[in-house]
């Protein structure tokens, strides 16, 4: 099945009552003033699009962001939104790639069993000269039960264990934040996890889309990747470490996790080892 849906192809189930779409478009960091994805998604969606509020949907007994919730409360509002266990679900960003896959990687570690991301999102969709609606959209509940896949998350005393067997652990962050040469966007140190492999995410795409598998397998394998062994991803908070999932997803890696605390919990823990270069 592929990860990947054409606007082409979502117009035609668009009135499909078994799939739903949802706008899953987060803020990037540091940007001054913030970016209210929200208000933009009120002004212009995909027909019939709910708005999938990573930030909102997430573990607020926690200081770190976008943590996962537990199964109770992610099946709540998912459930809100119209989302059935059983329906395609459609995710899509208003531009660019970015926090999509976080709500690929969400949904498919709580159970989902068919999630896409539509190919060039808002964008490809717009310029495929396919309409827009703007307002809210209320949404018919549905029926999510949730099946947590505990195998898709790791804490940060698996991370330790990782580390210290020598697993492969890839960093979505920008070089120079992995290479402690340029600052984080929070108050926390720059630098890299021992081991560590830097595989900056806006490398996995061209033109704000994903690049085909065949690209990346060679980018992957560049890297020293072995999509055969297990696989750990991060990132700054867990957002874009799920791009390079969804792209291991792509070309067929069976067994990776997310550190979903990633760099911002790293970074204070005491016990952690940061690495800078040289």
């Amino acid at each position: 099945m592929s990860l990947l849906i054409t606007p082409q192809q979502l117009n035609s189930r668009l009135k499909d009552p078994g799939t739903i779409v949802l706008d899953a478009t987060l803020p990037p960091v540091g940007v001054t003033p913030p970016v209210d994805t929200r208000a933009r998604y009120l002004e212009k969606h995909i027909p019939g699009a709910a708005f999938f509020d990573i930030d909102e949907i997430s573990d607020h007994t926690t200081p770190l962001p976008h943590m996962l919730p537990n199964e109770r409360e992610f099946a709540k509002a998912i459930s809100f939104l119209g989302v059935g266990s059983d329906m395609t679900i459609v995710i899509y960003e208003q531009e660019g790639v970015f926090s999509a896959p976080r709500a690929w990687w969400m949904l498919k570690t709580f159970g989902a069993e068919d999630v896409v991301i539509l190919d060039g999102g808002l964008k490809a969709w717009e310029e495929a000269g396919y309409a827009t609606h703007s307002g809210f959209v209320t949404c018919k509940p549905a029926r999510f039960t949730p099946r947590f896949d505990a195998e898709a998350v790791i804490s940060f005393d698996e991370l330790q264990q990782a580390i210290a067997a020598g697993e492969t652990i890839l960093d979505a962050r920008a070089k120079g934040r992995f290479d402690g040469t340029a600052p984080e966007p929070r108050p926390i140190s720059s630098g890299h996890m021992p081991g560590s492999i830097n595989i900056p995410f806006l490398e996995l795409t061209e033109n704000g889309r994903f690049k085909s598998a065949h690209d990346l397998k060679a980018l992957f394998a560049a890297k020293g990747v072995d999509k055969k062994k297990p696989i750990i991803t991060s990132c700054g908070s867990g957002v874009t470490a799920a791009v390079l999932a969804f792209g291991l997803e792509m070309i067929g890696a069976k067994h990776v996790s997310l550190y979903d605390g990633s760099w911002c919990e790293y970074a204070q823990h005491p016990e952690a080892q940061i690495e800078k270069a040289l």
